[in-house]
């Protein structure tokens, strides 16, 4: 009894010993690498948090810039307005330069043949004073007496005396003539010289507001250049952080196999991707079931913000209501689930052997997976929208393969 007792001790520490050899921790190789994994895996944490900042730093820029440049294009509009009103009011100020020149060269026209009347009549007095000086007041007592009777008598003194007050009227209404004449053309003098000055400070200030459009533009031309900086900072950091994405994947998938204990070895299988699932070759499943039609198709078109002609299309636009629930293409891992550039919301998920396919222009609030989930073929990711670089909702469905994008629609037939 003793001997079996004493037998089952020993099988019962053999076993002990057994389970514990069977859990124990891996070689001192494998740990090594395991460290070397997890440090790498730190480092990429670091390196992947920097980009995010430098991203995020970038898309604060990009709005303090875009927010400025909106303020300076109202000022610019407002400066050009006010330059079309100087111009219009310098027009008109011109034309009635032009007018009171006019009026002015009429006023001395009409001032000249006034004086040259004047001149006329009195040359015309002087003649007959002298002629009384030479000759007298006997010429004018002969006219007189030399009338034939009493009545022709007075009728040669009313006429000799009407003479005299006509002369004496005629000169005293050309020297008031002359005097309107002289004070019209002051008057207009002194208006020329008003519209003048008030065309020259129209001239200073269209001229100032010119300075300040030249100023704005300039302004403005910054602030376009740190939004096209900005967004070519961002589009670096997504770049990057898609990388580190399958780098982690990678490192990750390594740090999995090496936790795992050591097993007898079996028949090669084909390597693994990133993600859970390998993607083989083949159709992937049309991400929208819904009615939508392809309103954009990959290559060459006409961008529809900018107008340019030969823009390239990375991939099939499916315009649909806004809404309209959006359905992994294949089964992978979920890459990217964020804003993204002009992508707007944006899902990139990585379907293995360096496949990806990505659901842009995503709405508000629409995305439905993470960063690192793992999705089958058919789930639903997100819902259509039209944030980002978009005229309208749409799916943009983009395949890419070793980084470069591809038509998609081989992928869908």
């Amino acid at each position: 009894m003793k001997r079996s007792t004493g037998l089952k001790k020993w099988i019962t520490l053999i076993a002990s010993f057994a389970i514990l050899f069977s859990m124990a921790p891996p070689s001192t190789g494998q740990a090594s690498e395991l460290d070397k994994v997890n440090q790498q895996l730190k480092q990429l944490q670091s390196e992947m948090r920097q980009a995010e900042n430098k991203q995020q730093e970038a898309k604060s820029v990009k709005s303090e810039a875009t927010k400025l440049l909106g303020k300076t294009q109202k000022d610019m509009d407002y400066l050009l307005s006010e330059i079309d009103k100087k111009a219009n009011e310098m027009a008109n100020v011109a034309h009635q330069i032009d007018e009171t020149e006019l009026n002015l060269a009429k006023a001395a026209d009409e001032l000249q043949k006034v004086n040259k009347r004047i001149d006329e009549r009195e040359d015309l007095l002087d003649t007959r004073v002298r002629l009384m000086y030479t000759n007298g007041v006997v010429s004018y007592i002969d006219v007189l007496f030399s009338a034939t009777s009493f009545s022709d008598f007075l009728d040669r003194f009313d006429s000799l005396q009407s003479i005299a007050e006509q002369d004496k009227e005629i000169l005293a209404e050309h020297k008031h003539d002359k005097q309107l004449v002289v004070q019209k053309k002051q008057e207009i003098e002194t208006n020329l010289k008003q519209v003048k000055l008030l065309y020259a400070k129209l001239d200073n200030a269209k001229k100032d507001l010119m300075l300040k459009e030249k100023e704005k533009e300039v302004m403005i031309a910054s602030y376009n250049k740190q939004i096209d900086e900005s967004d070519d900072a961002s589009e670096e950091q997504d770049r990057l952080l898609v990388e580190f994405a399958k780098k982690r994947a990678e490192l990750l998938r390594k740090k999995n196999e090496l936790m795992k204990p050591k097993e007898k070895p079996k028949p090669k299988a084909k390597p693994r991707s990133n993600s859970n699932s390998v993607y083989s070759g083949g159709k992937f499943a049309v991400p929208l079931h819904d009615d939508y039609y392809i309103s954009s198709q990959f290559g060459s078109r006409t961008d529809p913000i900018t107008g340019k002609q030969g823009a390239f299309h990375s991939g099939l636009d499916m315009a649909t209501p806004g809404g309209t629930d959006i359905y992994a293409a294949e089964s992978g891992t979920v890459l990217i689930a964020e804003w993204w550039s002009g992508y707007g919301n944006c899902v990139v998920i990585d379907h293995g052997n360096g496949v990806w396919s990505l659901y842009g222009h995503i709405r508000n609030g629409g995305i439905k997976v993470s960063k690192g989930d793992q999705v089958s073929r058919g789930d639903k990711i997100a819902e259509v929208g039209a944030t980002g670089r978009a005229t309208g909702n749409h799916l943009h469905f983009e395949v890419r393969v070793d980084g470069e994008r591809v038509d998609p629609e081989p992928y869908l037939k």
